[in-house]
């Protein structure tokens, strides 16, 4: 099965990737053959699969690997994550996602609730049967909880422009971070790493999951549509104030304000906004605080313990929190 092409570089990541990608495919089991085949569609409808990656290289941490356990884990992760972008697709009625119609805008609403639903049930089925101890599938229920809190503020959130800084930071430590730093804990936990060496995975996947929000954030005013996968511009479309709109607010409260309580935006009125966004440095701001949250993440990354997948660590998370698409 095909992997992003971003893994050719790492061809053993390549292959267990690939393996990942398998094993959730496997659990996708629904008698009813064109319901089976849409959501197989999903498993394979081409994302990078960066979160279940940290998993397979903090899996290499501690004194134990087994790479098949490592795979489980992965995949446990991966179908959370898919999980929460299909009920994403229902919340902001997105037409597409990755270039590629989405479950609610082919299928419905109802069927994409239902759909989320059951990749969720397969992440923790995987996990029940993977994980290490009660406290580790407990922790995992923990921050599921806290990534669903993160997508309830937001969704609460919409059209209110009073947004500050500190709450964004907060919606997406859950929306966003949470994942990522599960997905470095789950690994390093889980190959015996000693509490100090998960905590260290846990704050470094904390602190590129906020850099990495806050550059999809700034993509979204500055990227071509055919490379984000989405419509430019989107969130403030949909009511959702994000890091570059929020510092421009703060400074310019008496031009963006109206604009924004207008709700359905023409193409002038968002040209407009971006303008001032601009004008007022609210991306300058947002890239220097994603280049604090980089600079964090790989203070964590530095402390965890020697070796190959450290080396790996180090060039992918360089590369993913300087990407321009």
């Amino acid at each position: 099965m095909n992997t992003h092409a971003m893994w050719k570089d790492y061809p053993q990541l390549e292959k267990d990737l690939s393996r990942v990608t398998q094993l959730i495919d496997s659990h996708i089991r629904i008698r009813d053959k064109q319901i089976r085949a849409t959501l197989k569609e999903v498993v394979h409808a081409g994302g990078k699969l960066l979160r279940p990656a940290y998993t397979l290289l903090c899996s290499q941490m501690g004194a134990y690997y087994d790479r098949d356990k490592a795979i489980a884990l992965a995949a446990a992760v991966e179908t959370l994550h898919m999980a929460t972008l299909v009920h994403d697709d229902v919340i902001d009625d997105a037409a597409t996602r990755r270039g590629k119609a989405t479950l609610q805008n082919t299928h419905g609403n109802k069927f994409a609730i239902y759909a989320g639903d059951y990749l969720f049930s397969i992440s923790f089925a995987i996990l029940s049967k993977h994980s290490g101890s009660l406290e580790h599938l407990a922790y995992n229920s923990r921050s599921m909880e806290r990534i669903l809190i993160g997508e309830l503020d937001q969704l609460h959130s919409r059209f209110k422009p009073a947004s500050s800084v500190k709450d964004y930071l907060a919606r997406i430590s859950g929306k966003t971070a949470q994942l990522f730093a599960v997905s470095c804990y789950t690994g390093a936990i889980e190959s015996k790493a000693t509490k100090r060496q998960a905590r260290h995975a846990w704050y470094m996947g904390h602190y590129i999951g906020m850099a990495f929000q806050i550059i999809d954030d700034i993509l979204d005013y500055e990227a071509d549509a055919s490379h984000v996968g989405k419509p430019v511009m989107a969130d403030v479309r949909q009511g959702i104030y994000t890091l570059p709109l929020i510092y421009a607010l703060a400074k310019n409260e008496r031009e963006i304000k109206p604009i924004l309580e207008k709700k359905q935006l023409s193409d002038e009125e968002l040209d407009r906004l971006i303008t001032l966004i601009r004008q007022e440095r609210g991306l300058a701001n947002a890239k220097k605080l994603a280049s604090r949250y980089t600079e964090k993440a790989l203070t964590e990354l530095n402390k965890l313990p020697n070796g190959p997948y450290k080396d790996t660590l180090f060039e992918l998370t360089s590369q993913m929190l300087k990407r321009t698409m």
